[in-house]
This record gives C-alpha cells, sequence and structure tokens, in this order.
C-alpha cells in the first residue's frame, strides 16, 4: 500500500524560514526585538507594538498539550487512521501554540497537558514538519488544571482591552432600518443531481419575491455568499453577475464576498444598503449543491484541500498534519471545554437528538427518522469527541431572503420580520489555533456586540436558531449569547431545555445536523417564519423575538429578529 500523499507547506517569502530550520532540526519561531513577543504563524510586522524588527529565534522544542483530537476519518486515499492532532503550547510563551501530531505515544494514552517535546520529520528536501512526543514532565503545566469557575465577563486579554464596545444609542442602530420581507427555498435534497446551481437559486429566488409580495423590477440590489468561484466544487454557488444576468435584474447595488463576519456577510451588508438607500428591495442568497459534488467525486476527497499537493496560508500549518476538516480544528475546541468544564459527549448528544426530533415536523428536512442517545453514542467515530452525528450534513439547495426598506413594511402582504440588531465583532486573533480561549471563539464578540445594538436581553428570546456545522457550535453560541454562562453549556442542555416546550427550543427546523447544510441561511429562514408565525407544527407559541447566529472557526456574526 502506498503513502498518503498529505500536502506540504509552499516556501513563501512570510514563511519559508519556519519549514527550511524544521527540516535542519531547528524550531524556529519569529520574535519581535522591541517587545519579545513571539509571533506565529510568521509575521513581518508585531501585533502588538507594530514594530518591522522581527526575527527568527530557536525555542526550545518543549511543550504541553493544550488540547487534541483522535482522527478517525480517512480524508484521503490510504491515510492510515486513527492518529492523534495535538495542539501543543510552547513553554516559552502562553498561547503560543501549533498544531501538529503526536507521537510514539498510544492514542489512548493521550491527555491534556501532559509534557511533550519537538521530533522533526523530513517531509521533502527543504521541508520539515514539527512534531512531538511525550516528554518527562520537567515543568509547571498550567494547560492541565481544568477550571471550573466561569467568568462574567468577555475574556479579559489585551485584543479586547484595546477595543471595547461602546453603547450605540438608537439613532446609529441603523440596521433597524430593514426589515426581512420575504424568505424562499429551493427544493432541498440529499443530492439532486439533475438541479443546477442556477436552477436551485431561480427557485428560492422567485419564491422569496413572492412572497414579499413584489415584481421582479422592484428588485435592485442583489447579494449572495460567497461569490462565484469561491471554494471547492458545489461549495460556493452562482455568484451575482451570473444571477442578475438570469433573472434580468437592474441594479442599483451588488455584492458578492466571502470575507466577513459569517455566512450571513451579505445579510448585514443588505441591512446597510437599503438603510443608506443603495436599494430598496434586496435579493440575498446562498446556493450549495455539496452533496452531489461530493457525490460525483467520492469521500476520498471530503478533506479540504485535499486533492493539493502544496498548501499556503493558513492551512499551511494544518493540513500537512492530516488535519484536514473543520470537523478536525473544532473537536481541538470541543475538547478542551470537556477537560476545562465537565462538559460530555451526552451534552453534545443532547443537541443531534433536539434537531432530529424537530426535523421530524420539517418536510424538507434531509434526515425525519428519530435516533436515540444510543445511537448518537454508537455511531462511527470521526474526529473525537465528534461522531457521525455531531457533524452537519452536505446536501444541494438554495435559500433566499428579501431585504427591504423598513418603510416598506405596511405595504406588504404578510408581517415583516424586522431587524432589531446585528453583530460583526472579532476582537481576538482570527486563527484556529492561536484564538486565546478556545472554549469559545469568535462567537463571543460578535455576540457581545449584538447585545450592545438593542435594549434586549437574553431572556427576552423565544427562540434560537445557532449553527450546528458541528454539535459543539450551538453549545459555544448559547454560551456566548448569554442563555447561560460560559462553562455551562453542557448542563444547559439537559431535561429538554432546548427542545419545542422547552425553555429556549433551538434549531427547531432540524439544524444543518438533521435538516442539512443550507450554510447558515437555513437558520435565517427559520427565525424568519418562527416570527411570522408560520413554522406550522414546530411553531414556537407566540414567538416575538428569535435569535440568529451563524458560523464559528475564525468568524461569525449574529442578529435579532422581531414580530
Amino acid at each position: 500500500m502506498s503513502e498518503p500523499r498529505l500536502p506540504i507547506p509552499a516556501l513563501l517569502p512570510d514563511t519559508e524560514h519556519f519549514w527550511r530550520a524544521c527540516h535542519d532540526g531547528r524550531l524556529e519561531i519569529n520574535r519581535c526585538q522591541s517587545c519579545r513577543w513571539y509571533i506565529h504563524p510568521p509575521r513581518p510586522v508585531c501585533p502588538r507594538c507594530h514594530s518591522r524588527d522581527v526575527k527568527p529565534r530557536q525555542l526550545s522544542g518543549e511543550g504541553v498539550v493544550f488540547s487534541y483530537t483522535v482522527n478517525y476519518q480517512p480524508w484521503i486515499a490510504n491515510m492510515q487512521v486513527p492518529f492523534v492532532i495535538a495542539l501543543v503550547e510552547l513553554v516559552e510563551q502562553k498561547d503560543l501554540r501549533l498544531t501538529t501530531n503526536l507521537i510514539n505515544c498510544p492514542v489512548e494514552a493521550v491527555r491534556i497537558g501532559m509534557p511533550v517535546r519537538v521530533v522533526f520529520r523530513q517531509v521533502s528536501g527543504e521541508v520539515g514538519l514539527p512534531l512531538f512526543e511525550p516528554a518527562p514532565q520537567t515543568h509547571e503545566s498550567a494547560a492541565a488544571a481544568p477550571a471550573r469557575s466561569a467568568p462574567d465577563k468577555i475574556t479579559d486579554t489585551a485584543y479586547v482591552a484595546a477595543h471595547p464596545l461602546r453603547r450605540v444609542s438608537e439613532v446609529d442602530r441603523l440596521e433597524r432600518r430593514a426589515i426581512i420581507s420575504g424568505v424562499g427555498q429551493s427544493a432541498v435534497g440529499r443530492r439532486l443531481l439533475t438541479r443546477g446551481d442556477v436552477d436551485l437559486t431561480a427557485e428560492a429566488a422567485l419564491a422569496a419575491i413572492a412572497d414579499a409580495g413584489l415584481r421582479m423590477d422592484e428588485i435592485d440590489g442583489l447579494a449572495c455568499y460567497p461569490g462565484g468561484g469561491v471554494g471547492g466544487p458545489g461549495f460556493a454557488g452562482p455568484g451575482v453577475a451570473e444571477m442578475a444576468d438570469a433573472l434580468g435584474l437592474s441594479l442599483s447595488w451588488h455584492l458578492g464576498a466571502g470575507e466577513g463576519p459569517g455566512q450571513l456577510t451579505p445579510v448585514y451588508a443588505a441591512c446597510l444598503a437599503v438603510a443608506a438607500g443603495f436599494c430598496r428591495h434586496c435579493l440575498v442568497y446562498r446556493t450549495v449543491s455539496e452533496g452531489s459534488a461530493q457525490a460525483r467525486a467520492g469521500r476520498g476527497r471530503a478533506g479540504i484541500g485535499a486533492g493539493a499537493h502544496e498548501v499556503s496560508g493558513p492551512f499551511s500549518f494544518l493540513l500537512p498534519f492530516g488535519a484536514m476538516s473543520a470537523g478536525n480544528w473544532l473537536a481541538v475546541y470541543a475538547a478542551r471545554h470537556m477537560h476545562q468544564y465537565g462538559t460530555r459527549r451526552e451534552h453534545l448528544g443532547a443537541i443531534a437528538l433536539a434537531g432530529r426530533r424537530h426535523a421530524a415536523f420539517n418536510p424538507k428536512a434531509i434526515y425525519r427518522d428519530p435516533i436515540t442517545m444510543d445511537d448518537y453514542l454508537n455511531a462511527r467515530m470521526v474526529s473525537w469527541p465528534f461522531g457521525l452525528f455531531d457533524c452537519d450534513v452536505p446536501c444541494d439547495g438554495s435559500t433566499a431572503i428579501i431585504v427591504s426598506h423598513a418603510e416598506c413594511a405596511r405595504d406588504r402582504p404578510k408581517p415583516p420580520a424586522r431587524v432589531n440588531a446585528i453583530g460583526t465583532a472579532m476582537r481576538s486573533r482570527p486563527n484556529w489555533d492561536q484564538w486565546e480561549d478556545i472554549t469559545t471563539g469568535p462567537q463571543r464578540d460578535a455576540a457581545a456586540h449584538l447585545w450592545s445594538r438593542t435594549d434586549l436581553k437574553p431572556s427576552d428570546v423565544d427562540c434560537a436558531q445557532l449553527y450546528d456545522g458541528f454539535s459543539f457550535l450551538t453549545l459555544v453560541w448559547l454560551e456566548a449569547l448569554g442563555f447561560c454562562k460560559q462553562g455551562e453549556g453542557g448542563p444547559f442542555m439537559e431535561g429538554g431545555r432546548i427542545e419545542l416546550g422547552g425553555q429556549l427550543p433551538i434549531n427547531t427546523w432540524g439544524g444543518q445536523l438533521s435538516g442539512g447544510r443550507l450554510h447558515g441561511f437555513g437558520f435565517l429562514a427559520e427565525a424568519v417564519r418562527q416570527v411570522r408565525r408560520e413554522a406550522g407544527a414546530r411553531q414556537v407559541p407566540d414567538c416575538e423575538v428569535a435569535a440568529v447566529g451563524v458560523g464559528g472557526g475564525t468568524y461569525c456574526g449574529c442578529m435579532l429578529l422581531t414580530r
């Protein structure tokens, strides 16, 4: 059997010294010569003091396992599983971490806080990888100690302290000049092999326009995520130019962009566009055909960048270690939360089970048959602690909404969903393995930003539609939005609290774990239906306020919708 061909890092000006040093048996990290701060991944400027006097410095190679996951999924052909993907904190500086592999250690012996030391593996004539193996205990390990008490405020870091949130006055809350006047959705299926992306998008768009009681010639704005041609097969959907042409639109404003505060970025932008008068009625859509693309390509190309030989940018510090999926990167976060707060797999299972129960009332959901906790716990493992039912379901489908100016509310055939507040802040390092508190994520900052722009409180929310690309993200959103304290998300899942009829029903359409990976827009569509009282058998009684939180990892955003 041939060896798996993992991607290797490209040798680029800003990073080649790191990989070449590893090839030669040295672990070198950039260090600011002014403030002495270590900087990783390599950057030519210090983020703390902004000095450009930055030089590589050799480190001891000692560290501790800050968190880890055991990967069971063969992302590429001939990949030998299981293996450990570890997040190692180096002893020279707090929060200075490397994603790596832990070798020469049985997977069952790995633990958070264990001391490790670097070893090197040459993967080409110029590139080496830093791997780690167990080492004798030579220093105190703060990483090992679980901290049971949760902070009441945002984590106090230099990044957060340097950019305090100010409460925004009523007159500056421009998103309140926007409403969601229409919502539409195409057919949704695991694999709609006979339907094209433009076809699915047109179906959703026409349904949303009709739902808003508008004519096509009244649509003067168009936006989508992430823009045409971005990502792998089935990911992007058609771009705005293609759909403007297909629908014969005459536009005053348009946007297709992948970078921003999560998958709902074009929705936030459309709200500001109508508030500023750039357009009156904006069609916003998200289309995916990842289910069909996966069927055509085969499971062997399921990992991010699985077909690439050389990788650059942030992925160059992840993919060469077999960390080829967001599932790997987030499993490390979940493992740390479990270690620090006592969260259990059963708590994550409660999220999956609630979504499946709610999906039974959604005729478009991909999976509607009930599952039990035993089914969840006994399902095949993907990347511990994530099993099969912790991972969302690739599918085909399109979701569209109409963002209109609030002045149009009285003219619509249905009551609108009013945009009360938006949260978009990102106040720490947008880097998968360098976020200073991986029991949280960027959800923490976006949620704090949201509450600074509204007079509503978490206790006012009647239902929450919270991203579940992986189950753990929903737990993080619950804590970030203040529905429970940090570290208490696990117990919050108990006793049916998150199900229909409970204290805070979440993901009432089934979420992406059962409803299908509509990449964030399924949550927004459901929130609109809930506040309009159109959700049928899954309707939350007297729903007045719905929270929507979408994204995770390196970026995300959130919204409050009201009736």
